[in-house]
């Protein structure tokens, strides 16, 4: 085609995309040298088969969110999960309480926000899962998206048997009293006595251990299968299965209540809680900032970890949501807003645990005056004290915490060197509140102890382990919809066939997670199946638009999306201050894994207490093995497309795309300057990288001339005119 041949334009005020179809049929009738082009498709599929823009005629369409407020419900759902209510509070309260506020926030504004927006940005710009997303912006990094996929399903392993658990403990929370309110008494034939192991620990450990769990004294010891364990886990995937069978049009609607429910709880939970005794006490506790642990870096370290994983970087689960949003969506300010909403949640499940134990605190702290009480009694009695020790006024019937330590101070005063010999426990609220826990610890051992001693117990057990779960099931929904959309955008697979097939799968090797040394396994795959591969997907996600697809490139991509021009702020985060903060938490990380070989804390039964041991040799592989398959895609995909081993080009599946009219180019190189294409845009502006068919169009005139291939690139979205001098303006 000659140079100065007339570009055709057309401008429309919304996004079009039409088929071959389409586009003959909206040809001008008065054009004759357009009807005497021929148009040639290579490489063609049905229409049925190509992904196709909001507004096509096309029969099939991608799915889009019914509302807005059901994608941000989503988004919270997968972002606010169990870390929030068991990580977070154990964080803030090891790290200096409210003063780790403050390194949390600078560490959402610097990374969370600019990463989380730029999840949300690729995932509406391309419309694809996190295998399309990447293998667009460069197909040697297309393992990024395989990666997400990898580390998805090992967490979707482990996440669903803690779903599984709470499920359990939810079902037994409807019996007044609560199963794990005292310890069992074991009979034999002439008595009846305490279990000695609940005797050794306490009620509710007892309970998760030997009740739940029936847990075995190591990772080598199998014990075969927990078949209540087994059993809640089948319910816990046939729920997920259900919820995602039909994508988002299914698990959407689901999200109105598995999202809203858990705030309702922990509200309730709020009031009941500073209602109760010692209450105000946690609270004091949690927020007493101490300062000088700022200029600690494993506190930076632990809380850009938290920030990091909070949102749900780099699992694909954001951006296969974000793919289901119209391409003019605001999706800054859903990054902001959720990335607020889940720090805010953050804060107020903190304030939740801590008023719980508080109370708790306190309750402990009356059991230890009365023991004490009762050994000073016995002291009294023996002449070990002298009665004139006491103050006048204080009764032993019903003595308080103050007069309690009034009376220590005394026997202190007076018996310098001999105090210790007495054998008191210190009894101290502080000392309480320190005894850090997080996880299961605190959600099956210390939470379930606090509940013991609310009136109604029952109902507010039912009611916090109906909030696990659902908080479990929104995060799940996220973490499935990261395997499922990318491999159904990828392999056009049926979306119901790859659900069930994927909880099938999911479920049989689950089965080693309700083994009785289940709980050693979930404690590996959660130590060591994402963290590290987690970091490094993210560090090359953040390369592959700041650095390879390009921030410039990206910003314009934004500011035709959104309608205007992003912050300059993201910008430097995006090219260089995420990069290097990522860089530096991977070096962190690393070497903390390195000067601390991977070990796991065990539960031994006869002594009723938890050790820590190391792992076997076949556990160690395991642990490396998981690390090293999760991270395997990246490298082999960028082998295989470096060494053209596969082909970069997918060119069967597309639709030719419009954007205002204007049909969407991808330039060739300069060599190709004989050739004119309609004016468009660039593949950058692209809504998705829809692979598909290669359509040019050949002059009638000239059927001997050799067939040109279209310079579709990877994307599929070329398209060549006849040479049609004076060309009016196509009604296209």
């Amino acid at each position: 085609m000659p140079k100065n041949s007339k570009l055709v334009k057309r401008e429309l005020d919304d996004d079009v995309t039409e088929s071959v179809k389409d586009l003959l049929s909206n040809e001008d009738s008065g054009d004759d040298s357009f009807k005497k082009s021929s148009l040639m498709v290579v490489d063609a599929q049905e229409d049925k088969d190509r992904d196709i823009e909001e507004g096509s005629d096309t029969e099939e369409e991608r799915p889009a969110w019914n509302s807005k407020l059901q994608y941000i419900l989503a988004q919270v759902g997968f972002s606010v999960g169990l870390g929030n209510v068991w990580r977070f509070p154990y964080l803030c309260q090891k790290n200096g309480g409210g003063a780790y506020l403050v390194p949390y926030l600078i560490l959402l504004v610097v990374i969370g926000i600019p990463l989380f927006f730029l999840e949300l940005a690729v995932g509406q710009r391309i419309r694809r899962g996190s295998i399309g997303v990447w293998n667009y912006i460069s197909p040697r990094l297309g393992g990024i998206g395989f990666a997400s996929c990898v580390v998805c399903f090992f967490v979707a392993l482990y996440y669903n048997v803690i779903i599984g658990w709470s499920l359990f403990y939810f079902s037994q929370s409807f019996q007044q009293p609560l199963p794990w309110d005292q310890c069992p008494l074991v009979k034999n034939k002439t008595s009846a006595f305490v279990e000695p192991e609940c005797e050794r620990s306490s009620a509710t450990t007892f309970y998760w251990y030997r009740e739940a769990l029936d847990i075995s004294s190591s990772i080598t010891e199998s014990g075969g299968l927990n078949w209540k364990m087994a059993v809640c886990l089948l319910s816990a995937w046939v729920m997920v299965c259900l919820a995602m069978i039909k994508g988002i049009q299914s698990s959407g609607k689901v999200m109105y209540f598995s999202s809203l429910f858990p705030y309702v709880v922990l509200i309730c939970f709020l009031v009941r809680a500073l209602l109760l005794k010692g209450s105000v006490d946690g609270i004091s506790h949690m927020f007493t900032p101490k300062l000088e642990m700022m200029l600690e870096p494993k506190v930076w370290r632990e809380a850009a970890t938290q920030v990091f994983f909070a949102l749900g970087l780099g699992f694909g689960g954001v951006i296969a949501f974000s793919s289901y949003n119209k391409r003019d969506n605001n999706c800054h300010f859903d990054a902001v807003l959720v990335s607020f909403i889940n720090f805010f949640t953050s804060v107020l499940a903190t304030l939740v645990v801590f008023a719980v134990l508080g109370f708790k605190a306190n309750i402990m702290n009356e059991k230890c005056v009365a023991l004490n009480t009762d050994k000073i009694i016995g002291f009294l009695n023996s002449g070990v004290l002298s009665h004139e020790l006491i103050p006048h006024h204080m009764n032993f019937s019903s003595i308080n915490t103050v007069d309690y330590h009034q009376m220590i101070d005394i026997f202190k005063g007076v018996k310098e060197t001999d105090f210790s010999s007495l054998g008191l426990d210190p009894c101290n609220i502080k000392d309480e509140l320190n005894k850090a826990v997080q996880g299961t610890g605190l959600a099956f051992i210390a939470f379930t102890e606090a509940m013991t001693h609310f009136p109604a117990s029952p109902f507010w057990s039912v009611m916090f382990f109906l909030m696990l779960v659902n908080l479990g099931l929104g995060s799940m929904f996220g973490t499935i919809e990261g395997i499922i959309t990318p491999l159904v955008d990828t392999f056009k697979v049926r979306k119901e066939f790859l659900t069930v097939g994927c909880c099938l799968l999911a479920f049989s090797i689950g089965l080693i997670f309700v083994q009785r040394s289940g709980n050693y396994f979930v404690a590996m795959f959660d130590d060591y199946s994402a963290t590290l591969p987690l970091l490094i997907v993210v560090i090359l996600e953040n390369i592959a638009v700041a650095w390879v697809y390009g921030t410039d490139k990206f910003f314009e991509d934004l500011k035709d999306m959104l309608g205007f021009s992003p912050y300059r702020f993201y910008y430097y985060m995006w090219k260089y201050v995420s990069p290097l903060v990522l860089l530096a938490l991977l070096a962190a990380s690393v070497i903390q894994l390195g000067m601390n070989p991977p070990t796991y804390s065990a539960w031994l039964g006869e002594l009723a207490v938890e050790k820590t041991l190391s792992y076997p040799p076949w556990g160690l592989a395991m642990c490396v093995t998981l690390v090293v398959f999760a991270i395997l895609p990246v490298p082999v995909v960028f082998i295989l497309r470096y060494f053209n081993l596969i082909e970069e080009d997918s060119n069967s599946l597309s639709a030719v795309s419009y954007k205002k009219g204007r049909i969407i180019q991808e330039n060739s190189s300069p060599e190709d300057d004989d050739t004119s294409l309609i004016e468009g845009r660039t593949p950058s502006d692209v809504p998705s990288p829809m692979p598909g068919k290669s359509i040019y169009r050949k002059p009638s005139s000239s059927p001997t001339t050799d067939m040109d291939t279209a310079p579709n690139g990877r994307y599929g979205i070329g398209y060549l005119m006849a040479d049609m001098p004076d060309m009016p303006e196509s009604d296209l």
